[in-house]
Order: structure tokens, then C-alpha cells, then sequence
């Protein structure tokens, strides 16, 4: 009797977590007026090469320490891979140590947030907010001033120096 009762209370413990996190108000209340882009299967596959095809449009994740932006350090922005919106300003990123291009703060508006439950505990997924391209996961291991850590696929940012 006292297993089964243990095993209600976990049932009862898990149940109320993930309503939590799911009925948690995550979202910014900010007024956004993006212009969304959508194209075709087709247009996206021929747009982009097959490995942004796969992070940005299938939501795949590429291998850690792969991505050549880890390494950028010029001023200037992270863009989306896909449609060219801006995302995120050099002075927000940081060396996580993950090895994956990695933010504390995103530009406000430009990217949308929603709970992924792929690897079955819920994660913060993000998307741009353009052209929905998959981008990366948000996390609460972040430096200051957010906490935040917005682990990015390299293959899902193009980077644009500063000029001058």
C-alpha cells in the first residue's frame, strides 16, 4: 500500500510541475509589428543550403563546437539565416563554454518562444519571428544582467560586421 501511494504522489507531483510550466506566462507583452516571410518547401530547400535547411525549417540541432561564429568577436549583428532579421547585437554574446554561439539578451520582438517537449522535460525553444526558422533554446544559466542563456545553431545566424 505504501508503494502505491508513493507512486500517486510522484504521478500527482509530476502532473502539477508541468502545469505549471505550461500555464506559466512566458511571453512578452511587447507590441510587435514584424512582417512574417513564408515560402514553399520547395523555395525554402532551395533558398538555403541542406544543413540550415535542417536546423531552420525541420528544427534539427547541429553538433557542438561546429559553428565558426563561436569565434566571432567583431562588433556587429546576428541575423537569421533565413530571412535576414536581425536577432541579436555582438555586445549580447558570450562564451557559454557549450559550444554553441551563445546570447544573455535577444533583440526585443524579433524572436518567439514556445515550450518544446522533444526530449521529454519541457525546454524554451525560439524561433524567429519573420520566418518561424528554428534557432535555438533558451536557458536559466546565463550570465548577468538576464540569467539567460539563448543557445544558438552557428548554421541558423549569419553575421553582420559593423561598417567603418
Amino acid at each position: 500500500m505504501q508503494r502505491r501511494n508513493f507512486i500517486k504522489l510522484i504521478i500527482l507531483a509530476t502532473g502539477v510541475t508541468t502545469h505549471r510550466i505550461i500555464m506559466a506566462d512566458n511571453t512578452d507583452k511587447t507590441v510587435c509589428n514584424i512582417d512574417k516571410v513564408e515560402y514553399s518547401k520547395q523555395e525554402w530547400q532551395q533558398r538555403l543550403s541542406d544543413a540550415e535547411y535542417q536546423i531552420l525549417r525541420e528544427e534539427d540541432t547541429e553538433p557542438a563546437f561546429s559553428s565558426h561564429l563561436n569565434e566571432e568577436k567583431r562588433k556587429g549583428v546576428f541575423a537569421c539565416a533565413g530571412c535576414g532579421l536581425e536577432l541579436f547585437h555582438s555586445n549580447q554574446k558570450y562564451d557559454s563554454g557549450t559550444g554553441w554561439p551563445s546570447f544573455f539578451a535577444a533583440i526585443p520582438c524579433n524572436l518567439e518562444t514556445r515550450l518544446d517537449f522533444k526530449l521529454i522535460y519541457p525546454r524554451t525553444e525560439y524561433h524567429c519571428a519573420r520566418c518561424s526558422g528554428h534557432q535555438g533554446h533558451i536557458f536559466s544559466d546565463g550570465p548577468k544582467p538576464t540569467g539567460k542563456r539563448w543557445c544558438n545553431n552557428g548554421l541558423a545566424l549569419k553575421f553582420i560586421p559593423d561598417k567603418g
